[in-house]
Protein backbone atom coordinates (compact mmCIF):
# COMPACT_ATOMS: atom_id res chain seq x y z
CA UNK A 1 0.00 0.00 0.00
CA UNK A 2 1.26 3.49 -0.80
CA UNK A 3 0.46 6.71 0.99
CA UNK A 4 0.67 10.39 0.15
CA UNK A 5 2.73 12.69 2.34
CA UNK A 6 0.74 15.57 3.78
CA UNK A 7 3.79 17.72 4.53
CA UNK A 8 7.28 16.93 3.29
CA UNK A 9 10.18 17.09 5.75
CA UNK A 10 12.56 19.95 5.12
CA UNK A 11 15.72 19.07 3.15
CA UNK A 12 17.82 19.58 6.29
CA UNK A 13 15.95 16.82 8.13
CA UNK A 14 17.52 13.38 7.72
CA UNK A 15 15.14 10.44 7.61
CA UNK A 16 15.91 7.21 9.46
CA UNK A 17 14.21 4.64 7.22
CA UNK A 18 13.55 0.92 7.63
CA UNK A 19 14.50 0.20 3.98
CA UNK A 20 11.62 -2.25 3.64
CA UNK A 21 9.85 -1.41 0.34
CA UNK A 22 6.21 -1.70 1.38
CA UNK A 23 6.85 0.11 4.64
CA UNK A 24 8.95 2.86 3.06
CA UNK A 25 6.11 3.69 0.66
CA UNK A 26 3.88 4.36 3.64
CA UNK A 27 6.41 5.63 6.15
CA UNK A 28 9.61 7.17 4.71
CA UNK A 29 11.25 7.34 8.12
CA UNK A 30 11.74 9.01 11.48
CA UNK A 31 13.05 12.55 11.79
CA UNK A 32 14.98 14.13 14.65
CA UNK A 33 12.61 15.44 17.28
CA UNK A 34 10.28 12.43 16.96
CA UNK A 35 9.13 10.58 20.07
CA UNK A 36 7.94 7.32 18.57
CA UNK A 37 5.91 4.54 20.18
CA UNK A 38 6.05 1.11 18.58
CA UNK A 39 3.84 -1.67 19.90
CA UNK A 40 2.81 -5.11 18.73
CA UNK A 41 4.16 -8.43 17.57
CA UNK A 42 7.17 -7.39 15.46
CA UNK A 43 8.51 -4.20 17.00
CA UNK A 44 11.63 -5.77 18.50
CA UNK A 45 13.17 -6.75 15.12
CA UNK A 46 12.21 -3.33 13.73
CA UNK A 47 14.02 -1.61 16.62
CA UNK A 48 17.12 -3.78 16.16
CA UNK A 49 17.09 -2.98 12.46
CA UNK A 50 16.92 0.73 13.32
CA UNK A 51 19.94 0.73 15.64
CA UNK A 52 22.06 -0.66 12.81
CA UNK A 53 20.62 1.55 10.08
CA UNK A 54 21.08 4.67 12.23
CA UNK A 55 24.82 4.23 11.78
CA UNK A 56 24.61 4.41 7.97
CA UNK A 57 25.35 7.58 5.98
CA UNK A 58 22.50 10.05 5.47
CA UNK A 59 22.20 9.20 1.78
CA UNK A 60 21.54 5.55 2.65
CA UNK A 61 18.74 6.32 5.09
CA UNK A 62 20.85 6.57 8.24
CA UNK A 63 21.87 9.26 10.71
CA UNK A 64 25.64 8.65 10.90
CA UNK A 65 25.25 8.36 14.66
CA UNK A 66 26.03 6.35 17.75
CA UNK A 67 23.03 4.75 19.44
CA UNK A 68 21.87 4.53 23.06
CA UNK A 69 19.85 1.38 23.81
CA UNK A 70 18.03 1.30 27.16
CA UNK A 71 17.12 -2.35 27.67
CA UNK A 72 14.17 -2.79 29.99
CA UNK A 73 13.37 -6.41 29.21
CA UNK A 74 16.65 -8.17 28.36
CA UNK A 75 15.69 -7.76 24.70
CA UNK A 76 19.02 -6.93 23.05
CA UNK A 77 19.92 -9.68 20.55
CA UNK A 78 23.63 -9.58 19.75
CA UNK A 79 23.45 -12.24 17.02
CA UNK A 80 20.57 -10.53 15.24
CA UNK A 81 22.30 -7.14 15.35
CA UNK A 82 25.52 -8.68 14.01
CA UNK A 83 23.63 -10.38 11.19
CA UNK A 84 21.80 -7.18 10.24
CA UNK A 85 25.15 -5.35 10.18
CA UNK A 86 26.60 -7.96 7.81
CA UNK A 87 23.60 -7.62 5.51
CA UNK A 88 24.28 -3.89 5.36
CA UNK A 89 27.94 -4.60 4.53
CA UNK A 90 29.07 -3.19 7.86
CA UNK A 91 31.62 -4.63 10.28
CA UNK A 92 29.55 -6.19 13.11
CA UNK A 93 32.25 -5.44 15.69
CA UNK A 94 32.31 -1.75 14.77
CA UNK A 95 28.50 -1.57 14.75
CA UNK A 96 28.27 -3.12 18.21
CA UNK A 97 30.94 -0.75 19.54
CA UNK A 98 28.70 2.19 18.55
CA UNK A 99 25.68 0.87 20.50
CA UNK A 100 25.77 1.90 24.16
CA UNK A 101 23.55 -0.40 26.23
CA UNK A 102 22.08 0.47 29.62
CA UNK A 103 20.28 -2.50 31.16
CA UNK A 104 17.59 -2.10 33.77
CA UNK A 105 16.44 -5.05 35.89
CA UNK A 106 13.96 -3.17 38.06
CA UNK A 107 11.55 -0.31 37.50
CA UNK A 108 13.63 1.84 39.83
CA UNK A 109 16.73 1.26 37.71
CA UNK A 110 14.77 2.11 34.56
CA UNK A 111 13.52 5.35 36.10
CA UNK A 112 17.04 6.32 37.18
CA UNK A 113 18.54 5.58 33.75
CA UNK A 114 15.97 7.71 31.95
CA UNK A 115 15.42 10.62 34.32
CA UNK A 116 18.90 10.95 35.82
CA UNK A 117 21.41 9.52 33.33
CA UNK A 118 19.98 9.66 29.81
CA UNK A 119 20.83 13.28 29.09
CA UNK A 120 24.49 12.87 30.08
CA UNK A 121 24.75 9.59 28.16
CA UNK A 122 23.38 11.12 24.97
CA UNK A 123 25.78 14.05 25.26
CA UNK A 124 28.74 11.81 26.02
CA UNK A 125 28.21 9.55 23.01
CA UNK A 126 26.74 12.22 20.72
CA UNK A 127 23.76 10.03 19.88
CA UNK A 128 20.83 10.97 17.65
CA UNK A 129 18.87 7.77 18.36
CA UNK A 130 17.71 6.47 21.73
CA UNK A 131 15.78 3.21 21.91
CA UNK A 132 13.85 2.42 25.09
CA UNK A 133 13.20 -1.29 24.69
CA UNK A 134 10.16 -2.81 26.45
CA UNK A 135 9.43 0.48 28.16
CA UNK A 136 6.52 -0.75 30.30
CA UNK A 137 7.56 -4.27 31.27
CA UNK A 138 9.28 -3.46 34.54
CA UNK A 139 6.46 -1.16 35.66
CA UNK A 140 3.99 -4.04 35.38
CA UNK A 141 5.79 -5.92 38.15
CA UNK A 142 3.27 -6.96 40.80
CA UNK A 143 5.67 -5.92 43.57
CA UNK A 144 5.39 -2.25 42.60
CA UNK A 145 2.34 -0.37 43.93
CA UNK A 146 0.06 0.39 41.00
CA UNK A 147 -0.40 4.05 41.88
CA UNK A 148 3.35 4.56 42.09
CA UNK A 149 3.93 2.74 38.79
CA UNK A 150 1.28 4.82 37.01
CA UNK A 151 2.64 8.10 38.36
CA UNK A 152 6.23 7.30 37.38
CA UNK A 153 5.27 5.98 33.94
CA UNK A 154 3.35 9.18 33.24
CA UNK A 155 6.40 11.17 34.29
CA UNK A 156 8.68 9.10 32.05
CA UNK A 157 6.58 9.46 28.91
CA UNK A 158 6.23 13.21 29.42
CA UNK A 159 9.97 13.53 29.97
CA UNK A 160 10.86 11.50 26.86
CA UNK A 161 8.50 13.51 24.68
CA UNK A 162 10.15 16.77 25.73
CA UNK A 163 13.62 15.20 25.63
CA UNK A 164 13.30 14.20 21.96
CA UNK A 165 12.07 17.63 20.91
CA UNK A 166 14.48 19.71 22.99
CA UNK A 167 17.54 17.69 21.97
CA UNK A 168 16.45 17.16 18.36
CA UNK A 169 17.01 13.43 18.39
CA UNK A 170 14.82 10.39 17.87
CA UNK A 171 13.48 8.53 20.89
CA UNK A 172 11.95 5.18 19.95
CA UNK A 173 10.05 3.41 22.73
CA UNK A 174 8.98 -0.18 22.09
CA UNK A 175 6.01 -1.63 23.93
CA UNK A 176 6.20 -5.41 23.81
CA UNK A 177 3.15 -7.66 24.30
CA UNK A 178 2.25 -8.27 27.97
CA UNK A 179 -0.60 -9.99 29.77
CA UNK A 180 -3.88 -8.11 29.49
CA UNK A 181 -4.75 -5.88 32.43
CA UNK A 182 -6.18 -2.44 33.05
CA UNK A 183 -2.73 -1.23 34.02
CA UNK A 184 -1.19 -2.58 30.81
CA UNK A 185 -3.93 -0.90 28.76
CA UNK A 186 -3.38 2.38 30.60
CA UNK A 187 0.40 2.31 30.05
CA UNK A 188 0.02 1.66 26.34
CA UNK A 189 -2.54 4.45 25.99
CA UNK A 190 -0.35 6.87 27.97
CA UNK A 191 2.68 6.13 25.81
CA UNK A 192 0.80 6.47 22.53
CA UNK A 193 -0.89 9.64 23.73
CA UNK A 194 2.45 11.34 24.42
CA UNK A 195 4.22 10.09 21.27
CA UNK A 196 4.00 12.10 18.06
CA UNK A 197 4.59 8.96 15.97
CA UNK A 198 2.71 5.74 16.73
CA UNK A 199 3.37 2.50 14.86
CA UNK A 200 1.84 -0.90 15.54
CA UNK A 201 2.38 -4.33 14.04
CA UNK A 202 0.17 -7.41 14.01
CA UNK A 203 0.19 -10.78 12.25
CA UNK A 204 -1.58 -11.01 8.91
CA UNK A 205 -2.03 -13.69 6.27
CA UNK A 206 0.88 -12.14 4.36
CA UNK A 207 3.22 -12.10 7.37
CA UNK A 208 3.00 -8.91 9.41
CA UNK A 209 1.02 -5.72 9.04
CA UNK A 210 2.73 -2.39 9.71
CA UNK A 211 0.22 0.26 10.76
CA UNK A 212 1.02 3.97 10.94
CA UNK A 213 -1.51 5.12 13.53
CA UNK A 214 -0.28 8.63 14.28
CA UNK A 215 2.08 11.06 12.56
CA UNK A 216 2.33 14.85 12.36
CA UNK A 217 3.20 14.88 8.63
CA UNK A 218 2.46 11.59 6.86
CA UNK A 219 -0.91 10.16 5.88
CA UNK A 220 -1.94 7.21 8.04
CA UNK A 221 -2.40 3.68 6.70
CA UNK A 222 -0.94 0.19 6.69
CA UNK A 223 1.49 -1.97 4.73
CA UNK A 224 2.31 -5.66 4.66
CA UNK A 225 5.82 -6.96 5.28
CA UNK A 226 7.45 -10.40 5.74
CA UNK A 227 6.86 -12.38 8.91
CA UNK A 228 9.40 -12.62 11.72
CA UNK A 229 10.09 -16.23 10.83
CA UNK A 230 11.59 -15.24 7.48
CA UNK A 231 15.34 -14.76 7.21
CA UNK A 232 16.82 -11.38 8.05
CA UNK A 233 17.98 -11.16 4.43
CA UNK A 234 14.36 -11.28 3.25
CA UNK A 235 13.24 -9.05 6.09
CA UNK A 236 15.64 -6.19 5.34
CA UNK A 237 15.55 -6.43 1.56
CA UNK A 238 19.22 -5.48 1.32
Amino acid sequence: MTSSILVKPSPSQALLSFNIPNIDDLFPGFTTGNFAALYGSAVLPLSLLSIVRAQLPFQLGGLETNVVFVDGGNTFRLYDVSRIAQLHQLDPKQVLERIYISRAFTAYQMTSIILEKLNDTVEKFNSKLVVISDIAGLYLDKDIPKREAIDVFNQLTLYLSKFAEENQLIVMATYLPHYHSKQNTFFQAALCGRADVVISTKPSKFGQQFILEKHPMFSLGYAEFPSQNLTLNQFTEV
